[in-house]
């Protein structure tokens, strides 16, 4: 039993532990050292990650490879980042507690699990490692009815998704006598044709992967989720868990059922399309900016789905740069957005906006970067990600869902440019507050990767491309 492969799991479960302890005892001030001591967990795990070796351990289990690799770094600093959004933010809405970053460690060692997964059980128990820290931080300004509400909806509509999953898993165990990826996957090779009571499966553990990543239909929780959930909280879950559920839902298609391709690739053609269309027309009459980015959210989703659909390497590595930019741009935006305070109280709607181009000519240039990429604005990063989504679904013939992108990207580049619009041609509603550092880095740092993507793109196109070929194995 290999079990040094998982010592970046393992480092992360004792740190948080530790963390824990340090947290309850008697201390006047615990909340930013816990949540600069969590950062450092992240990193210092992101980096035994980079150094780790390749193989299985545990039986088979869990599984260490490039794909691995490139999610679980992603997936990391993602965390770390939305735990850096939340220093400032939840101090001054009087949430500052540190049991807040050690949820965080805790859903943040749930994806490591997840992308590892090679067997049915480990996925579960990942992705429940994941889910109950995230209904407890939804919910975490607890007097908040908003918070309160978000947190008891995304409860409901997730453990009704878990049972799907687990049911849809019981199925595939039942017509495949294993539930390891690789007996699965050796047992579906013996047999002469595939039953219909393993496609229904297959469908059943996408239905559940789907509810992780808001993809229409299992879309429902986000909004107002998203919308009553803190701000640093509604950033986290735009980006780290769906990166982690994106890869999870990468290698359960590919591994066990790759020789199924044929009945799930219409699946995820489907939820695609449904998210593309509905992410791009849902958006456009909210108000609230938080609300708005819910749905934008659900529409990157569907690009994304659409590298995933493909099912061939060059699918496979337009969505993990995809996700890479999708995760800098998305959280880049979401650091303005928990930076618009005025005389110290939170704002969120898009009128809120108003005049920050004169009031606050840097954080306006920032935002509008952002929000040009995520409409898919050429040079910048997100036109990038779009391109090679796009040109993979051109290249495997999936004419069909590249219009419809194409078609979607016009549509919501409306309410993103409506935010610039806003910003710079309206009256001023009022001069926000200063932002603190903590947040002009993040900017600043998502901000110059969405402008250098252009004039740099080879580090990340050749890690995407090593990755998927390690998934795909050639």
């Amino acid at each position: 039993m290999n079990w040094t492969l998982a010592l970046p799991e393992l480092v992360l479960a004792i740190g948080t532990l530790l963390i824990l302890v340090a947290g309850v005892l008697p201390k006047r001030e615990t909340y930013f050292p816990v949540c600069m001591a969590s950062i450092g967990a992240l990193l210092l795990t992101a980096v035994l990650v980079l150094a780790q070796g390749e193989g299985s351990a545990f039986g088979g289990q869990y599984i260490a490879d490039g794909f691995s690799r490139f999610m679980k770094v992603l997936a990391l600093l993602a965390a770390a980042v939305g735990l850096l959004l939340a220093l400032d933010f939840n101090e001054k809405e009087r949430i500052g507690r540190f049991e807040y970053p050690v949820l965080l460690l805790l859903a943040s060692l749930g994806m490591l699990v997840m992308i590892s997964a090679n067997d049915l059980l480990v996925l579960y128990m990942g992705i429940e490692l994941l889910s109950l820290p995230l209904y407890v931080i939804a919910a975490f300004d607890r007097d908040n009815g908003r918070s309160a509400e978000a947190g008891l909806k995304y409860f409901v509509l997730g453990a009704l998704a878990s049972g799907l999953m687990l049911y849809g898993s019981s199925l595939v165990y039942g017509f495949a006598g294993a539930t390891g990826f690789d007996q699965i996957a050796a047992a579906f090779n013996h047999q002469h044709g595939v039953s219909a009571g393993v496609v229904v499966g297959v469908v059943f553990v996408i239905a559940g992967l789907a509810f992780k990543v808001s993809a229409v239909p299992f879309h429902m929780w986000t909004p107002d989720v998203y919308e009553g959930a803190p701000t640093p909280v509604t950033a986290f879950f735009s980006a780290a868990p769906k990166v982690a559920a994106l890869a999870l839902l990468a290698r359960v298609l590919y591994d066990p059922f790759g020789d199924l391709a044929p009945q799930w690739q219409q699946v995820i053609i489907l939820m695609s399309l449904l998210s593309m269309v509905l992410g791009a027309f849902a958006a456009i009459g909210q108000q609230n900016i938080k609300r708005l980015m819910a749905y934008s959210s659900i529409g990157h989703v569907g690009y994304a789905l659409m590298g995933l659909a493909v099912a061939d390497t060059a699918g496979l590595r337009g969505l993990l740069i995809y996700m890479a930019i999708y995760v800098a741009m998305n959280l880049g935006a979401f650091a303005v957005l928990i930076a618009m305070r005025r005389q110290g109280k939170a704002v969120e709607t898009v009128a809120d906006l108003a005049g920050l181009g004169r009031t606050d000519p840097m954080r306006a240039a920032w935002m509008s970067i952002f929000m040009f990429s995520m409409a898919g604005i050429p040079p910048l990063a997100g036109f990038f990600g779009k391109l090679y989504v796009f040109l993979a679904a051109v290249q495997g013939g999936l004419w069909l869902l590249a219009v419809v992108g194409v078609l979607a990207s016009v549509v919501s580049a409306y309410y993103y440019l409506r935010i610039v619009k806003v910003m710079y041609f309206d009256e001023a509603a009022g001069r926000l507050d200063d932002a603190p550092a903590s947040l002009g880095v993040v900017m600043a740092a998502a901000g110059i990767f969405t402008l250098a993507f252009a004039l740099w793109p080879a580090p990340l196109v050749a890690a995407a491309q090593s990755a998927a070929m390690a998934l795909l194995g050639g």
